[in-house]
């Protein structure tokens, strides 16, 4: 996710990458640098509406995520999960349960590096290790990578692409991960979502209960007016 607690001394370079993919997310929310896969962009179209995308990074969390399922059970809507690639090893039984009510389930890396500063060899490790154990709970193999902390450049793109992986960020970020409030997280949401938007929320990486008590209201309120809900990278 955004925002995973990161350790003192690199909070200065975590801050700075934040500064410098702000253009990117600028783009983002135009719309012109999340490209949907051919296939989910034609069913978001068949329903002939406006349709956003709901994205939860840093699980599995046994404490957050059946709370974040159930909510979404409860409105009939999908999602996508970017997940920790050891916290599916920890809990595997909770990313079974993400895929068997439909989600989708992709890779968020293994451990939550800023995959920017590693070594080809050590990235590679961090996306297939993660492939692996989303692969043995789900059954299929995520086509889509979510840089932890947005830290993406050309080289990351590139390696990601070269591992059939496609980079997908977001468009709309509450800052939940901070736990500005429940209201606070909702109506940041509200305020800045557009047909296309795609939302990130947190279901793991720390206390997410301002983030399961936030999203019944973001979820009813987007469906008055008139949103529907997909799933990213199938």
């Amino acid at each position: 996710g955004a925002g995973m607690s990161v350790p003192p001394v690199r909070r200065r370079a975590v801050g700075r990458f934040r500064t410098a993919i702000g253009a990117l997310v600028v783009a983002l929310a135009a719309g012109a640098a999340v490209t949907l896969p051919a296939a989910e962009a034609q069913a978001a179209g068949a329903k002939g509406g406006k349709v956003v995308y709901l994205t939860f990074d840093d699980g599995p969390s046994p404490a957050y995520t059946s709370k974040v399922l159930a909510t979404l059970g409860r409105y009939g809507v999908r999602a996508t999960f970017f997940e920790i690639g050891q916290n599916v090893s920890a809990h595997p039984a909770v990313t079974a349960q993400v895929a068997k009510q439909g989600h989708s389930v992709q890779n968020h890396s293994w451990s939550h590096p800023d995959l920017s500063r590693l070594s080809a060899a050590a990235l590679n490790a961090q996306v297939a290790d993660t492939d692996k154990v989303i692969r043995a709970q789900t059954g299929r193999t995520p086509s889509c990578l979510r840089p932890p902390y947005g830290a993406v450049n050309g080289t990351v793109r590139s390696k990601a692409a070269a591992l059939g992986k496609q980079v997908v960020l977001w468009s709309v970020d509450p800052a939940d991960w901070s736990r500005p409030g429940a209201a606070a997280i909702r109506s940041r949401v509200l305020n800045n979502v557009r047909p296309g938007s795609v939302i990130l929320l947190h279901d793991g990486g720390g206390d997410r209960s301002q983030t399961v008590a936030a999203l019944p209201g973001i979820i009813s309120t987007l469906k008055a007016r008139g949103y529907g809900f997909a799933t990213l990278c199938g």
